[in-house]
């Protein structure tokens, strides 16, 4: 079957599609502002406001996101309407609604109505709204499942990135070659639930692109979790043995995080004891990992998991797919970069 070759770019504030916005970098010698003659840039209010700046456009991002997808798929739609010689809405009723299953029985909706916390009526009305939110789920599941067949059968490049951030890498745990084309870096914490999902996720990542990735760790632990800080110093200790992978990767998978704990692994890992308990208990780990945080709350991070690739924010509890096709958009743009810049201007 033949594939269509999409190309979508859409403008953000870092990007050229339209005016070009504040950059990160620190070196953006653009007024913006003049106070009694004193010369406000951009370099100025990122210095100032950077933490701010960066939430606001990474909201922005998932807006723009989001309405790209739909202009996206509304494109592929048109597509494949025009070459069956249909509208999209004929298109639609053949592909999937001529496939929905039966309307749902009486049966169905009445144990639907009981399974909702609400005192209204199982009357005639609450029947129909019933019957028609099942109707419209089971429409958008369709039209979902039938959108990905036809993603699956063009080639898309998204060239709408996040926006992004310089991120401090030096002593950063990294996994992978330094001169990867894409560096991820992560904050997290070590108690963290959606850090710990997405741990197994970023070992696949890394494998799966191989030598094109690198990984980098920075500690962000927060309030809330009273482990997560001497599990970051836990780390470090065993990384000034050489071990530091090796005992983050058990954080993450064992999730054991009390003092006794980080010491038996010390053990397992054949560590010298004497050293990595000297080295908890001293905490003189403790400054690497505020840094870290310090760093992440400098950046305007707010949770974990946080991630920068090549410098592009992203945030939260990413599924396999979606920090996939992050890699992969910051791999081909390496790739189609004649200076080859992209990862040296926003990771120092």
């Amino acid at each position: 079957m033949r594939k269509l070759f999409l190309v979508l770019a859409a403008g953000f504030c870092v990007s050229a599609a339209f005016a070009q916005g504040p950059t990160s970098s620190g070196n953006d010698t653009s007024v913006v502002a003049e106070v009694n003659g004193d010369k406000l840039t951009t370099a100025d209010l990122e210095r100032q406001e950077g933490s701010k700046l960066l939430q606001s456009r990474y909201a922005y991002y998932e807006v723009q996101r989001k309405a790209l997808d739909e202009l996206i798929d509304q494109h592929l739609l048109e597509i494949q309407a025009q070459k069956q010689k249909l509208t999209v809405e004929q298109l639609l009723d053949h592909e999937v609604n001529s496939k929905l299953p039966a309307e749902p029985t009486e049966d169905q909706i009445h144990v639907y109505y009981e399974g909702l916390e609400t005192d209204k009526p199982y009357d005639q009305d609450m029947r129909e709204k019933i019957r028609q939110h099942i109707h419209d789920a089971r429409v958008a599941k369709a039209k979902a499942a039938y959108l990905k067949t036809l993603r699956s059968q063009a080639q898309i490049m998204v060239e709408l990135a996040p926006p992004s951030a310089s991120v401090d890498l030096a002593g950063s745990p990294m996994l992978g070659s330094k001169n990867a084309p894409v560096v991820l870096v992560e904050f997290a914490d070590y108690q963290c639930p959606y850090c710990q999902k997405v741990h197994a996720d970023l070992m696949k990542l890394q494998k799966e692109f191989g030598d094109n990735l690198a990984i980098a760790y920075k500690d962000f632990p927060l309030p809330m979790h009273p482990f997560a800080e001497k599990a970051a110093e836990a780390a470090r200790c065993a990384g000034a043995q050489g071990k530091f992978w090796e005992f983050h990767n058990w954080l993450f998978e064992n999730k054991k995080l009390e003092p006794a704990d980080l010491k038996q692994q010390a053990s397992t890992l054949q560590l010298n004891t004497t050293q990595f308990d000297a080295c908890l208990d001293s905490g003189s780990q403790a400054s690497a990992v505020q840094k870290d945080a310090g760093e992440g709350k400098r950046l305007g991070l707010t949770g974990t998991p946080s991630f920068f690739a090549n410098g592009h924010f992203f945030s939260g509890a990413m599924t396999y797919d979606a920090l996939r096709d992050m890699v992969g958009q910051q791999l081909k743009a390496s790739q189609s970069s004649a200076g080859g810049t992209s990862t040296a201007s926003s990771l120092r």
